[in-house]
């Protein structure tokens, strides 16, 4: 029997990266992954969304009520396709820090590695390269 993808079988439909400077977080992943992000606002919370086209799983920086930035919990991978070197050269210059360098994975399934940003979240970074 075919299985097709659903929304059901996806287990991750949106993430949110919390941040205490709503500007000063957008202006460091527009710096480390070379994007354009979109601010705007949802009720008492700011946010800025990540690229993404459907049905790709989207994401965003957001600020708001009950919202902390943490080095400690879950991890959220970015893609830093095309090339994992390129994004964490920027790291430092952005104003984050490398946490855990680059790592490699089984053969044909990329390399990744884990950062610090500026509101203080610890955020892991994929490609395949």
């Amino acid at each position: 029997m075919e299985q097709t993808t659903t929304q059901h079988n996806r287990p991750l439909a949106w993430f949110e990266i919390p941040a205490a400077d709503l500007e000063r977080a957008v202006a460091f992943y527009k710096t480390l992954l070379a994007i354009d992000m979109k601010i705007d606002a949802m009720g008492p919370a700011k946010l800025a969304v990540f690229p993404y086209e459907k049905p790709t799983v989207g994401g965003c920086l957001m600020t708001g009520p009950g919202l902390r930035p943490s080095d400690g919990g879950a991890v959220v991978y970015l893609n830093a396709e095309p090339s994992l070197n390129a994004v964490l050269a920027r790291v430092s210059a952005a104003g984050g820090e490398i946490v855990l360098p680059r790592t490699e994975l089984p053969p044909g399934m990329g390399a990744f590695a884990k950062i610090r940003d500026t509101e203080g979240n610890i955020v892991g970074l994929h490609a395949l390269d």
